[in-house]
Formats: C-alpha cells, structure tokens, sequence
C-alpha cells in the first residue's frame, strides 16, 4: 500500500530519512481494526518523530501520521483517536504510563490504511469534511484539553497564546474566541499577527513584547524562547499550561522565584481522552467553528507538507488526502 514513512532518524536534517513510497499491508490484532484513510494532518510530531524524539530506530520503518479521518469496514465515516493505551487501561487515557500515539509504536495513518484499537474509531461528526475532521485528533484536541480540562479557564476570562501560527496555536485562538475568553496572541511575524486577528484575537504583539495586562492563563507550546515572558505576563495565581516546547526544552532560566513568589501554577497538558474529542466535536457543532487548515496536499506530496512545517511556513493544519 502507499504510504509515507520514516526510513532513518536525523536530528539535524530530519527529512533526509522521510520517504514517500510503498509499505506492506497492516496486519489486524484481536480487537483492532481497519480504517481506510481518506485524510490525514501533519503534526509538529511527525516532524520531531524523523529527528528521533519519540521514535526508536529499532522501530523503522515507521509510517508516520497521527490524525486521520476515513471509513471503517463498514464503509462508515470514521475518525481516529490516536492516544493508544493498554488493553485493559481504565479512564483518562493520556495517563496510562505504558501509552503511546500513533507511529511511535504502531504504524501511523500516512497512508491507505491504518490498523487502530476498535474503541479508537469515533463515528465521523456530521457537518464536517473529511479534511476538518482529520485536524481534530491531535492539534485541536490537544488545544481544548489546555484550554479547558487543564487551565479550567471560563468566558470572561484573558489567556495569552504565544507562537500563532501552527495547527495548536491557531486551534487554541479559535477555541478561546468560541469560548468567550480574552483572547491575546504573540508572533514573531506580522502576517502571523494580522491573521490571527482575523481569526479571532482581541490583540496580538511582537513575540516578547510586554503586555499592557495581566492574564489569568497563558498557553504555552514553544518552550525556551518564550518561556520567560510567559511567566511574567501572568497576574499572581496565574496559570500557565505547557504542551510542547517546539524552540528547545532547555531553559537558562526558568523564573523560579516568580513563581513561587506569585503562586503561579505551571501544568503539563498532552493530546486528550476520546470523551473530551467528543465534547470537542459538540462546542464546534454548537459555535459553528471549524478547524483552520492551511492547505490540503496529495498524500504523494507529503514532502512538500513537511518542508513547509519545517521552515515555520505555516498558518492552521496542513492536510493530505488520499
């Protein structure tokens, strides 16, 4: 079957070892099944997968892609939920210790088929394309679990988003503006800026600017170069939720004594349960709001998705459809 793979890890040239080409048909394992994959988004994962974080060598080939949207062996629309956890896991499944997401362990859905847990297949949410469906996984769920599950934000409420741009980004803007928050972004672009006005931000400025308020959040997915300006644009009590760290984890400083000093709660987020992909399915059913997407490829362009997310020429998700 087609598909696009990782055939080599490289942490400083990592689209030497991607490969768009052919890979044997999935087997199927008790309770698991076959979805046909008619669109799949690209993640900042997929991209750190071919650098060797998060992806093994003893692992490669891999078949790359986490999000997918397509029909089930029925021929229903489906979409797919890419946190796996133990068989026998109960509850949220992010907090199974042993789990894993699509193309770590299992192989990934850029391609025709993709073989995924029985109780990770959802039926596809009607309204939505296949193409809007597939960004919701990964990107938007992780966005709504930071938002609401892990900040506890509510309408009224000022949240700081930095980096806008990418498919996390543009998703928290959105769903913060459907949410009734506050909504302020930063970007070192301006264009960057200009959109995210357009999608929903009340004020946006220069990476690093100083802020003419306090937030009650600030959402975090860049890690060491905004780091500190996120710690200081919180009022005391303040919140700050980190789900990635796309510019670097490593921190000259991590502004302890502010944080101690002003009682801030700094909280880790990742992906989200399949019960919070539902309840995001229904606030953009309720809102009208769909996923941003930056452009839709071939699948048999996949490359030219990722030199795009490589060199931060990104606005929304990146789509590829089969």
């Amino acid at each position: 079957m087609f598909a696009v793979y990782a055939e080599s890890l490289n942490p400083d040239d990592p689209l030497k070892g991607l490969v768009v080409g052919e890979r044997p048909d999935p087997e199927v394992p008790q309770g698991w099944t076959t979805v046909t994959v008619k669109a799949a988004s690209l993640n900042h994962h997929d991209l750190w997968s071919l650098r060797g974080q998060g992806l093994k060598a003893e692992a490669l080939p891999m078949i790359l892609g986490c999000d997918a949207a397509g029909v089930d062996e029925d021929g229903n629309p489906v979409v797919v939920h890419a946190v796996i956890s133990r068989p026998d896991w109960q509850g949220d499944e992010t907090t199974d210790p042993r789990r894993s997401l699509l193309s770590e362990v299992h192989q990934g859905t850029f391609a025709d088929k993709v073989v995924v847990p029985r109780r990770n297949v959802l039926p596809l949410p009607a309204g939505f394309s296949v193409a809007e469906a597939a960004c919701l996984p990964t990107a938007w769920l992780t966005a709504y679990r930071m938002l609401f599950t892990r900040g506890g934000l509510k309408p009224g409420e000022t949240v700081l988003i930095q980096g806008a741009g990418g498919g996390v980004a543009t998703a928290l803007i959105t769903l913060a503006r459907a949410a009734g928050l506050r909504v302020l972004a930063t970007s070192r672009d301006e264009a960057k800026r200009a959109r995210a006005l357009e999608i929903g931000a009340h004020e946006v400025f220069a990476s690093g600017e100083r802020l003419p308020v306090k937030v009650d959040a600030v959402m975090e997915t860049v890690g060491r170069a905004t780091w500190k300006h996120s710690v200081r644009s919180l009022r005391p009590g303040g919140t700050l939720v980190v789900s990635g760290t796309t510019s670097g984890p490593n921190l000259d400083d991590a502004l302890l004594t502010n944080i101690f000093f002003l009682q801030l709660r700094v909280i880790g987020s990742t992906m989200g349960t399949s019960g919070e992909l539902a309840s995001l399915v229904s606030l953009l059913d309720a809102t009208g709001t769909r996923p941003l997407i930056d452009r839709v490829l071939p699948m048999e362009q996949a490359r030219e998705g990722f030199e795009a997310m490589a060199r931060g020429d990104v606005f929304g998700k990146i789509v590829f459809t089969r």
